[in-house]
């Protein structure tokens, strides 16, 4: 039986972890500095965070690399760290109502959504990498008989995360997972937006039985300490999600140090194709809007771009705009909420510059488009949707990760899939029709990562996700993932 939460009360009461997590324990930052963390539902200072930098996180890869070598973590059995992942799951799972509540006064978005469905993943996640621990084999090559090759996998070392503030802990999660699971030990840096639930992910990772140094968690800013971490010569490892200009200064980053391995998933313009042919327009139109509205479209494989053949623009068309209307930003902290805040300020106007700049290149405003609630002292904006856009115009080019869908008319497949393509980016793309032979075709020819047909589910944890072309390399979730935190050891074995 679900028992109502006042979240406002709960609110009042949550206790926010305001120290790195280093070597096991809280620690204040080397220079006593700290950061106002911000709450974009009302603009209330939450917390003042340690502000990591260097020093700091130099002290986080020694404890990190101390832990590795002395096998504390690695020289465990696999079974062994089964059982500690799979009580570092439950301790998520009992605590999911309280990181819940820091993910929303975080970053904003409604109190169900980082309940229902991101503590559910994030729980989801890890339990399904600590029961993968014991189901990895390594291999044994073809040899001659008077020989024995063995091919083992084995984890890197010190791994380290920098993740967005989008879905603070889900991508959070999506790094430390496989990573844990290979046997690393792991430096994570949250974004500068979101590092609470981090910081409280740390200390249950601890109560869990992971042992100190294994999992530590660096608040900062990416130029200070997620520079720190790219550039460090002991870091074996660097996974990364965030936009595209950030991503290649990682890749920079592992070039002036030790050639880290480098893992990006980075910025998206997804294509969402919809044929007169879809079998259920309604959940087409549905889809379009959730796609885009969702998290208040601050979503890495957001349908951004909505591509719809021309007979069926207008009432299509029509139908978005009517779904869009359920996602007008309300409290996030009211269960019924389906759309909250942008992440800060900052965000804010780099959004609404962009809406200005889509009217100023002729693209028309069919519904939203504005700052609300500003009464609250928070960062909201309405779902906003473009008409008459083409794919040059800078609203269909650029990522803005904000609740901006731009609608482009076309009239051939061809000419979907070559707009769809027109686009530097290739994280995921959507595809409506009932034409199986075309659904085929076209998903074979879109440059993505990811096609979905007929719905907007781009699977769970057991299915990879990342991208092509400037939306990064590597790949996040399903067994795969695991292959970034670890490297390929052949021992050659002759019997004389």
């Amino acid at each position: 039986m679900n028992i109502a939460v006042d979240w406002r009360a709960e609110a009042r009461r949550v206790n926010f972890r305001k120290e790195a997590f280093i070597d096991g324990n809280f620690v204040s930052a080397a220079s006593g500095k700290t950061f106002a963390c911000t709450s974009p539902v009302d603009g209330a200072v939450l917390a003042q965070v340690a502000e990591c930098d260097a020093e700091d996180v130099d002290r986080a890869v020694k404890a990190a690399r101390k832990a590795f070598e002395a096998g504390a973590w690695a020289g465990q059995s696999p079974k062994s760290r089964k059982r500690v992942m799979l009580k570092f799951a439950e301790l998520i799972h009992e605590n999911a109502n309280e990181l819940a509540l820091l993910e929303t006064l975080d970053m904003g978005k409604p109190i169900s959504a980082a309940r229902n469905g991101d503590l559910r993943a994030v729980t989801e996640c890890v339990r399904w990498y600590a029961e993968a621990i014991d189901k990895i084999y390594d291999e044994i090559a073809p040899a001659p008989r008077t020989a024995l090759a063995l091919i083992e996998r084995e984890p890197v070392g010190v791994v380290g995360a920098v993740v967005p503030w989008n879905f603070p802990l889900l991508m959070a999660a999506w790094k430390f997972s496989p990573a844990l699971a290979a046997g690393n030990s792991m430096v994570l840096k949250p974004a500068e937006q979101s590092p609470l639930s981090a910081l409280r992910i740390g200390e249950l990772a601890a109560d869990a039985g992971i042992p100190p140094g294994v999992f530590n968690v660096v608040p900062g800013f990416g130029e200070t300490a997620g520079q720190a971490l790219g550039r460090h010569m002991d870091v074996d490892a660097l996974a990364f999600t965030g936009s595209t200009e950030v991503g290649k200064f990682f890749l920079k980053y592992s070039a002036e140090s030790n050639m880290k391995t480098v893992s990006l998933e980075c910025g998206g313009k997804s294509p969402n194709i919809v044929f007169a042919d879809t079998p259920d327009l309604d959940a087409a139109a549905k889809g379009a809007a959730d796609g885009i509205f969702y998290n208040s479209g601050q979503v890495c494989d957001a349908a951004s771009r909505l591509l719809v053949e021309d007979k069926i623009h207008d009432r299509f068309l029509s139908r978005v705009a009517e779904f869009a209307q359920a996602y007008q930003p309300a409290d996030p902290l009211d269960e019924k909420t389906t759309m909250g805040a942008m992440v800060d300020q900052t965000q804010t106007r780099r959004v609404l510059q962009f809406i200005s700049l889509g009217q100023q290149e002729g693209a028309k405003l069919v519904t939203g488009g504005k700052q609300v609630r500003q009464e609250t002292g928070g960062c909201y904006i309405e779902p906003t949707i473009f008409d008459r856009v083409e794919n040059r115009m800078t609203i269909a080019r650029e990522e803005i990760f904000g609740p901006v869908l731009s609608t482009i008319s076309f009239k051939t497949a061809e000419e979907a899939v070559a707009i769809a393509n027109d686009s530097k980016y290739g994280l995921e793309a959507n595809l409506w029709t009932n034409d199986l032979t075309r659904a085929h075709r076209i998903a074979r020819a879109l440059r993505a990562g990811t096609v979905t047909i007929n719905n907007r589910d781009g699977g769970g944890i057991e299915v990879p996700f990342g991208g092509y072309k400037q939306s990064g390399f590597g790949r996040d979730k399903s067994l795969h993932a695991i292959e970034k935190y670890t490297q390929l050891k052949t021992t050659y074995i002759s019997f004389g």
